[in-house]
């Protein structure tokens, strides 16, 4: 299959019709959509639009743009103008963005086009993509369907994964929402540090931990739409105010040191184990220096100060959500607090509730020192101890997911406890 580079450039050069190409997509999306459910909602009149947009504007000399006629699909909690945008919640179900997100602009601006809105855990609450809104159903592992493509970007990776043309995907991640799904489904995902991408137009899961990323079908593919999407944003204050590195190019691993992140591989079965191994021997054999480092502070204490912090979060950004203002509605009836308390039954997922409940009571009063300071204040322990080991690395390697890609079955089995523990190897960073 050809690079998004190769693509984008036989595109300009007229090797390939946009328009013909761009049916094609959209043929082979809904015959992947009905047999694995990848998406929300497929933009057909938003795609043809663009590719006959595109074809235009080629007829005049104008073939300017790193992503020209390359099909894009995007995690349904990142808005885009004029297609319904859930989040993959039902409260949110009719919602549609009068406005698109910064990181979605950027990329149409360089040549994309939407071909829909990828399938999600609701809000971004899950690790393998079975906490779907009751509107959806969950996606299915193109190279296994008994097993999860993960979470909560199971859409974009099912889709990079299984389609037979050139693809990228706008990804979103909280603590492991891109690279747990790259994982299980073993495409490319990059998720950038906070503040990297503007979020503007993102729906929030918990606003300290939200980062925008990619996902392609090489490391090279993700980097390109990460390249495209960086910089600051005025309309984001959280954005950075600094030049954005160049992702191109392949680097050389000679002057490298890595450190391997002892805690993360032990914690990890023997499979996955030897298959990270592998790509650490890759680079070993480049030149790169590999020494074993240690991070028990985040091995220990990771998970739980994450998941504090972001049900807190979470349930504070939920809030709005209440039946009056955009998405689900009922009838009017009874006291505000008991329409209120209707909607939210109904449109929102046990796990929604769930993160709700937890994270109300971390933030009550006289629970909220005990409980979300003390996370806050441990999270500035585990950011001190990745500065302090890398001051001896450039940078860490370590497995992904603990775990191959869980069959259905046993992810019904699991408490919530065991689903949130699969997240030790991303919640860190």
């Amino acid at each position: 299959m050809q690079s998004i580079r190769e693509y984008a450039a036989s595109v300009r050069k007229g090797e390939i019709d946009i328009v013909e190409h761009t049916e094609k997509v959209l043929v082979e999306c809904k015959k992947l959509h009905t047999k694995h459910h990848f998406f929300t909602t497929i933009s057909k009149e938003l795609a043809l639009q663009q590719a006959h947009d595109l074809a235009d504007r080629m007829k005049v000399g104008n073939n300017k743009g790193k992503l020209f006629g390359v099909p894009l699909s995007v995690k349904d909690c990142v808005c885009v103008e004029g297609v319904e945008s859930t989040s993959g919640s039902k409260i949110l179900e009719g919602y549609i963005p009068p406005f698109s997100a910064t990181a979605v602009r950027k990329a149409v601006e360089e040549g994309a086009i939407i071909i829909g809105k990828t399938v999600q855990d609701e809000f971004g609450f899950g690790t393998f993509s079975t906490n779907v809104g009751s509107q959806y159903k969950i996606p299915l592992n193109p190279h296994n369907t008994k097993r999860v493509c993960g979470g909560s970007s199971g859409g974009s990776a099912g889709l990079t994964a299984a389609v037979s043309f050139p693809h990228l995907s706008i990804a979103e991640s909280t603590g492991g929402s891109i690279a747990s799904p790259a994982s299980f489904c073993g495409v490319a995902g990059f998720t950038p540090t906070y503040g990297r991408v503007s979020r503007y137009g993102l729906i929030d899961y918990a606003n300290s931990l939200d980062k925008i990323g990619s996902m392609g079908q090489t490391i090279d593919d993700a980097s390109r739409l990460l390249e495209v999407m960086s910089g600051h944003d005025s309309l984001e204050s959280t954005s950075l105010a600094l030049p954005s590195p160049s992702l191109s190019g392949k680097e050389k691993s000679a002057s490298l040191k890595v450190g391997l992140v002892k805690e993360l591989f032990d914690a990890c079965d023997d499979t996955v184990k030897a298959a990270a191994m592998k790509s650490v021997e890759k680079l070993s054999r480049d030149g790169a220096e590999v020494k074993e480092v240690s991070l028990p502070l985040n091995e220990k204490y990771g998970i739980a100060a994450y998941y504090l912090i972001a049900m807190a979060e979470a349930s504070t950004n939920l809030a709005k959500y209440c039946g009056m203002r955009y998405g689900f509605e009922k009838e009017l009836k009874g006291s505000f607090d008991e329409y209120f308390t209707s909607v939210r039954s109904e449109a929102f997922g046990q796990e929604a509730k769930r993160r709700v409940l937890i994270g109300t009571f971390a933030r009550m009063s006289g629970f909220r020192d005990a409980y979300y300071l003390r996370a806050m204040k441990l999270r500035t322990k585990l950011i001190a101890e990745f500065k302090s080991v890398f001051k001896d690395v450039d940078v860490l390697a370590h497995p992904t997911m603990p775990v191959q890609a869980p069959l259905f079955e046993d992810v019904k089995s699991f408490t919530p406890l065991e689903s949130y523990h699969i997240d030790l190897c991303t919640v860190p960073a």
